[in-house]
């Protein structure tokens, strides 16, 4: 049987896991960011606004909200979809490390502890014990809109699915996956739609967000491929061109 986490390497650098964290490697310990007074999430914030040049800290919780989501906790999403196990990727157990580019230089865990759970086990250590306090705690730091940072969440989990399902994941078990991941987290579905779209020998999972992240008022001033200021016929359109030409979108 093949090791989860060579596993989860093959979809790409997004689902890489470092195990057994090293002293002086500048981990910044994940549950001290449910803490919105901690230093700690003053620098992730800092780190991402230096590093995108957006023009406030709401903008700024948004766009941490949905990277974050998308990549730090997608690997635990990620396992259970095409392995059938849960990560412990709870605040306690997991680390980031800080970049000075768009998003974080690398994901760890303390204990690389795997566990055959079922999906209820995923969405209490993902998304009630993790994802959705840090939302709380961006709330509170900066006021960002909890709908919005809700949308993030909902979008960083539905990455997993999506990208995994256009780097030769099994469309047909990622599908059904997502649909079982929605069911059990309760209240994502009103944030956005997963799609599965074909075009000539390729087909895929894509998102569409009701919410905005706000990335266009960086200073890159672009917006998400599935930005919900473009129409569905326009996202839909953009997300044919880019299967066609096997590019995995954000």
């Amino acid at each position: 049987m093949i090791d989860v986490f060579t596993r989860l390497e093959s979809f790409g650098d997004r689902f890489r896991l470092q195990r057994g964290l090293a002293a002086g490697e500048d981990w910044i310990a994940c549950d001290r960011l449910l803490d919105p007074r901690s230093d700690e999430l003053g620098q992730v914030l800092d780190a991402e606004r230096r590093a995108s040049g957006q023009v406030s800290d709401h903008a700024t919780a948004l766009t941490v909200m949905a990277v974050y989501a998308g990549t730090v906790t997608a690997s635990a999403v990620l396992a259970w979809a095409v392995e059938g196990v849960v990560v412990d990727m709870r605040p306690q157990n997991t680390a980031i490390r800080l970049s000075p580019h768009h998003g974080f230089e690398a994901v760890g865990l303390r204990d690389p502890k795997v566990t055959d759970a079922p999906v209820t086990t995923l969405v209490e250590w993902v998304l009630d014990e993790h994802l959705l306090p840090l939302a709380q705690a961006m709330r509170v730091r900066t006021r960002a809109g909890l709908r919005q940072l809700h949308g993030g969440v909902a979008h960083g989990c539905a990455a997993a699915f999506c990208i995994a399902s256009r780097r030769g994941g099994d469309v047909d078990q990622l599908e059904s996956a997502y649909e079982t991941f929605l069911t059990a987290a309760g209240g994502l579905d009103r944030l956005g739609t997963v799609i599965r779209l074909e075009e000539d020998d390729r087909e895929g999972l894509f998102y569409l967000r009701n919410t905005c992240c706000l990335y266009y008022t960086s200073a890159e001033q672009v917006k998400c491929s599935s930005c919900c200021l473009d129409s569905v016929e326009d996202r839909v359109a953009n997300y044919r061109r880019v299967l066609a030409d096997g590019v995995v979108p954000h």
